[in-house]
């Protein structure tokens, strides 16, 4: 017998509601240093020249009908209050989340960056008129434009969702395509994005895997260095192609041997039975137990 689904909650009411600033209440007050802070610069042009993109989240006050408090857009709040505005069109959450929203909003990653900037170029929205809104330069906006001129598909698809610097896609650049994938799974491996990790990346890699014309200039390294870095790099990824093969079966075998290891503690004879006969032993099995799992 199938048991009847429970309806989902909804999180928002089913239209927005255009609301006037005098009855929004919020949950703190904005800073004259973030006042002077570039985000709020940027967010200040992108009003001015846009409007406002992303409605600020609020809730109905329990006890006051026209009253409201503020979720989250407390920069955009304040921002239409300097420029004189009394109203402001809002998303109301049904019920009041002792949290910022945006918290649960991972920050844009820059090839995201790149993809909507290439959609609006192609909607007709300027280069200047985009500088203005993002409140950069118009020489930020082309380099984010070209983001991805040189690189190979499959890196693209590997780093689509994380954030590197544009100066590290400078150096992926400077390799051939199957060296920029190992390149981006180096990373991706390591958790490091860095530019200086890219160049170092781009130092170790052997001439025959460069773009032709990107000949390697490492300041305060001999080539004696230079070949060591090379051969220590193939050496790495050939470790972590192996690591990579075994890892699914390895980590599985771990999880097991944890469960045993955490049912063999649970038991208190057998834990009186270590403390007085392998109190090293048990030591080291409550150091298995307590490390913290990956979800």
């Amino acid at each position: 017998m199938t048991r009847p689904r429970k309806p989902i909650a909804q999180a928002f009411e089913n239209s927005t509601l255009r609301i006037n600033l005098a009855a929004i209440l919020p949950l703190r007050e904005v800073s004259d240093s973030v006042k002077k802070s570039v985000k709020y610069a940027q967010i200040a042009a992108s009003i001015s020249e846009v409007g406002i993109i992303e409605p600020p989240v609020v809730v109905r006050d329990p006890h006051t009908s026209d009253q409201y408090h503020l979720l989250d857009g407390h920069l955009r709040i304040q921002i239409l209050l300097e420029r004189g505005e009394s109203e402001v069109v809002c998303l109301v959450a049904t019920e009041d989340e002792a949290f910022t929203y945006n918290r649960r909003v991972n920050r844009i990653a820059i090839i995201q960056e790149h993809k909507m900037i290439l959609n609006a170029v192609r909607k007709g929205v300027s280069e200047e008129r985009l500088a203005r809104a993002l409140n950069v330069n118009i020489a930020n906006i082309r380099a984010k434009r070209n983001l991805l001129n040189g690189i190979c598909p499959e890196a693209v698809a590997l780093l689509s969702d994380k954030h590197l610097p544009l100066a590290a896609f400078v150096e992926l650049r400077k390799l051939k395509p199957l060296r920029q994938i190992e390149a981006a799974e180096l990373m991706i491996a390591m958790n490091r994005f860095s530019v200086g990790y890219a160049k170092s990346l781009v130092a170790a890699t052997p001439e025959d895997q460069l773009v032709t014309g990107q000949g390697k200039v490492v300041k305060g390294l001999t080539s004696e260095q230079i070949a060591l870095m090379e051969r220590e790099s193939a050496s790495l990824d050939r470790e972590f192609k192996m690591v990579e093969q075994t890892y699914g079966a390895d980590h599985l075998d771990l999880v097991l041997a944890i469960g045993y290891v955490n049912r063999l503690l649970g038991n208190a004879r057998v834990v009186r039975y270590l403390a007085h006969h392998h109190a090293e032993i048990l030591g080291e099995f409550q150091k298995i137990v307590d490390v913290p799992q990956a979800a």
